[in-house]
């Protein structure tokens, strides 16, 4: 990192943030505030409810604590820099803390899409095959589909940065935006990025399609499946499938979106990154605890453990 940093006459960049108006600043500040502390506390209420919760052990729910651990550390990332940046004149980030962010937010966002696949298949075979179902989803087979997640989002991420390695900045370095991203600094980059900016759109966007259609089919299966089952299990499929579906939904089209246009930025490439890196880690835990009658039990009686 400190060669590549050293190659570049620029060391350090600017984000322009959400907006350059004083008064729309303190109040986007203590909305993203109140939005990153709620995300993180109710994405670690579930990894401590599902932990500690002897009903809550099936596959599904192992799935869903390392899914709410990515969106926690998500958050992280991008959310508090955004957040001071909002009261803080000196919005500067440097070229070491730019590539950071990205692949950070990269290797947790390719974890995630894999993880959401891996939690997608674990629905397929708990409802169409059901009488397979512990033999195929065992501990053992759980945990190593998790480790495939991380490992897929560390190899994604690398093979981004490494696109970067031979990009050279000599300026100018304001960044029209509230995060480090991938087709902000190739604009600002002095060596030719048009095949870099096709990998990316190949790499990521390629990669969201393709995953999103998979999963569209799959559900499409699933669906079809369940017109065989009884009113009961058909109405529990629906809610869990309908909870997974909408966390799907809410992260792959506004990544589709982001990563298979044109390689260049547009005004509403903003508004698309904040529903997706602050938004959506918030609505996933709401998703998954309003429409699951067993995760709110577990909290209750968690609650009343607590209090008592």
């Amino acid at each position: 990192m400190d060669v590549l940093i050293s190659s570049n006459n620029v060391t350090e960049f600017v984000l322009l943030g959400l907006t350059q108006n004083p008064h729309l600043q303190k109040i986007l500040f203590i909305v993203f505030l109140f939005i990153f502390l709620f995300t993180v506390l109710a994405n670690l209420l579930i990894v401590i409810t599902i932990t500690l919760s002897p009903t809550l052990s099936a596959p599904m729910y192992f799935f869903l604590t390392y899914l709410a651990l990515i969106d926690a550390s998500y958050t992280t990332v991008i959310t508090p820099k955004m957040t001071i940046d909002m009261i803080n004149q000196n919005r500067t980030i440097s070229l070491g803390g730019c590539l950071t962010q990205i692949f950070l937010g990269h290797f947790l966002g390719g974890s995630e899409i894999i993880l959401l696949t891996v939690m997608a298949y674990d629905r397929y075979v708990a409802i169409c095959k059901p009488l397979h179902y512990t033999t195929i989803m065992q501990q053992g087979l759980c945990q190593l589909l998790v480790v495939v997640a991380w490992i897929g989002g560390i190899l994604h991420s690398t093979v981004q940065i490494l696109l970067m390695v031979d990009l050279t900045f000599c300026g100018p370095n304001v960044i029209d935006h509230f995060m480090c991203d991938f087709f902000s600094l190739l604009e600002l980059a002095c060596s030719d990025t048009y095949r870099i900016g096709m990998v990316v759109v190949t790499n990521t966007g390629g990669m969201c399609l393709l995953i999103f259609f998979m999963l569209l089919i799959s559900y499409i299966v699933i669906l079809s499946s369940l017109k065989s089952h009884g009113s009961e299990r058909r109405h529990k499929a629906l809610s869990t499938c309908g909870s997974h579906f909408t966390v799907v939904v809410l992260y792959f089209i506004p990544c589709i979106f982001s990563y298979t246009h044109p390689v260049a930025t547009y005004p509403v490439d903003k508004l698309v990154a904040v529903f997706f890196t602050i938004f959506t880690p918030m609505l996933n835990p709401i998703i998954y605890t309003v429409r699951n009658t067993e995760v709110k039990n577990a909290m209750r009686n968690l609650l009343k453990r607590g209090v008592t």
